[in-house]
């Protein structure tokens, strides 16, 4: 019987339980929480999310919808799991997150391959591991690692929006609508005039937040410090300039005000956070400002004058590896190779992509899976985390049809090249395994 040990049980630590005990593993799974707590981390459930409910769009003209289809055809674990528990979000699959992590951890909980060990791991056990501990991994784990790689390990900030409760929200102001009333309208709308849109900007400039040195302690010093562009803190955003923000996450454009019919000058989205909507949390609203001034600052947020708190923004570490320089092809590491790395650790970022890297993973230990095609998103994300480059310009990847082989003779048009994208992947993908899942999302 194979045995293998998995450090760490977050989405892709549990994906990859699921997957190799399935194919008749002894699984360990070891889950330091909640004996040992994260910075950010709020219950002892495995595959808990953190940073947003949101596993971004289905939408098959997106990195993300393309991206969750492939790993259908490949059978992904936590993708049913995550629709059983979504919560109106348009396009998008969002959760509700407390039901996700229960349902997750209840599936763990009761498979009968898999024991699920509730302790710290410092060091890496013999045999094969699955190292999945995710951008919070402790710092005895990091010490090990810096000890057996000899490398410089990179890390950056993450931070996280506030959830406020519903019942503090005035549904006098606010409206539900999506953007360019595509689908059901399941964002509730704060729209801001000219005036209200300055003085919350002002307030965010002035607004006292938490110094990054707050956060380290004596191993991560502070070099190499950054944010990861898709988790900027929102104060961070306005100081690029004042208009940034009605031009980026707070562009009012598609999300008119249904009694007027007029274009706000400004558009702050609330999204469900779980599947009864008795909380929301701020969409774009990441935020490292000290808890009284988020307190005081987004009460000016038209409609949430009343604001009550269910949780404060706050920031968090991220650390991942230097995956080009210390991955073997088989992602396994170079110093060890009996030791693989899955999740954000291994340098992707986005709960699918931590998902699809723990799935991958499983594969190639079970000596399914040598590579991918080269038209696919999930073959170009594994690529990605090998392509050698200067040290100090690797960072995260998600997925993006960017990282896509161009097509022979492209539209103009983004988004039918978009399509045709997808299309070639899917349709490569199922050629690849033609005795997979043939079901994908839905565009």
């Amino acid at each position: 019987m194979s045995e293998i040990s998995i450090i760490g049980a977050g989405l892709s630590g549990s994906e990859a339980a699921l997957q190799l005990a399935a194919r008749g593993y002894k699984v360990k799974l070891y889950e330091m929480r909640p004996e040992r707590q994260t910075e950010a981390h709020q219950t002892g459930h495995l595959a808990e999310l953190v940073c947003s409910n949101s596993l971004k769009s289905t939408r098959l003209d997106t990195g993300s919808g393309l991206l969750k289809a492939e790993m259908q055809i490949l059978s992904c674990k936590l993708l049913p799991i995550a629709h059983s528990c979504k919560v109106p979000a348009g396009h998008a699959l969002a959760v509700d997150r407390a039901l996700f992590a229960a349902k997750v951890t209840a599936e763990i909980d009761s498979n009968p391959q898999i024991q699920l060990i509730r302790r710290e791991v410092t060091e890496l056990p013999e045999g094969k591991v699955i190292l999945a501990t995710g951008p919070l991994s402790s710092d005895a784990i990091m010490h090990h690692l810096q000890q057996l790689l000899g490398e410089d390990h990179l890390f950056f900030f993450d931070a996280i929006a506030p959830i406020i409760d519903t019942d503090s929200i005035d549904m006098d102001k606010v409206y539900a609508k999506a953007r360019y009333d595509k689908g059901e309208p399941d964002y509730l709308n704060c729209a801001f005039e000219r005036d209200e849109y300055y003085r919350f900007v002002d307030a965010l400039l002035e607004g006292e937040k938490h110094e990054a040195h707050e956060f380290e302690n004596a191993f991560f010093s502070g070099k190499n410090f950054n944010f990861y562009e898709n988790c900027m803190p929102i104060e961070e955003l306005a100081r690029r300039g004042k208009d940034t923000l009605r031009h980026g996450v707070m562009r009012p454009m598609g999300l008119e005000i249904p009694a007027t019919g007029k274009k706000a000058y400004a558009v702050l989205q609330l999204r469900a956070e779980n599947q009864d909507r008795t909380a929301y949390n701020l969409v774009g609203g990441q935020t490292m400002l000290r808890y009284p001034e988020q307190k005081r600052i987004f009460k000016l947020i038209p409609g949430l004058e009343n604001a009550e708190f269910l949780r404060y923004g706050s920031i968090h570490r991220n650390s991942y590896l230097n995956s080009p320089l210390i991955l073997n092809e088989n992602l396994s590491l170079k110093a060890r190779e009996d030791v693989w790395i899955a999740g954000q650790l291994s340098g992707v970022e986005g709960y699918v992509e931590c998902i699809a890297t723990g799935m991958l993973v499983a594969a190639i230990i079970a000596g399914e899976l040598s590579s991918l095609p080269e038209h696919t998103v999930l073959g170009q994300l594994w690529r990605r985390l090998l392509s050698v480059q200067p040290k100090q310009s690797f960072s995260p990847v998600n997925a993006n049809f960017g990282l896509l082989p161009a097509l022979a003779a492209p539209p103009r048009d983004k988004k039918l090249k978009r399509q045709m994208l997808s299309e070639r992947s899917i349709q490569t993908m199922r050629s690849a395994f033609p005795e997979a899942s043939e079901q994908t999302e839905s565009g």
